[in-house]
């Protein structure tokens, strides 16, 4: 008997422990936001007033796309040389899945990709969650 009442406190424990687990990963995943990072390598013909042109689009679609939480970019300056030629990084923050979903085939967005296409040589994206 005595066995199986510590059994039961040892399952109850176990089962209040995951609860508080899931409470504390749904609150994580409340503050937390989509970070959208997209790096750019351009053709070799690409003149510095394209990509100038290109970073200027770039950064109106904030205020061109509500689900935009927030915008930053920058040009590499990392002394490692491990770039492969990708020279400019943007952030783009979402606080959703829908939101970025929303942004993507935005026809404001679509207009940027179709400007960014013909200077373009390759890309690298990846999407995070991110605590606030």
């Amino acid at each position: 008997m005595k066995t199986i009442a510590l059994f039961c406190v040892g399952m109850a424990l176990l089962l209040f422990s995951a609860l508080l687990v899931n409470s504390s990963m749904a609150d994580k995943k409340k503050d937390a936001l989509l970070r959208h990072v997209v790096l750019f390598k351009f053709k070799p013909e690409a003149t510095p007033e394209q990509i100038a042109a290109l970073v200027e689009a770039f950064e109106k679609l904030p205020g061109q796309i509500s689900e935009i939480r927030d915008f930053e970019w920058g040009t590499d300056v990392s002394p490692e040389g491990l770039s492969k030629g990708f020279t400019h990084c943007f952030f783009v923050t979402f606080a959703s899945e829908a939101a970025r979903d929303a942004y993507l085939p935005h026809p404001a967005h679509q207009a940027f990709v179709a400007q960014l296409k013909p200077i373009l040589e390759d890309v690298t994206v990846v999407d995070y969650w991110t605590g606030k």
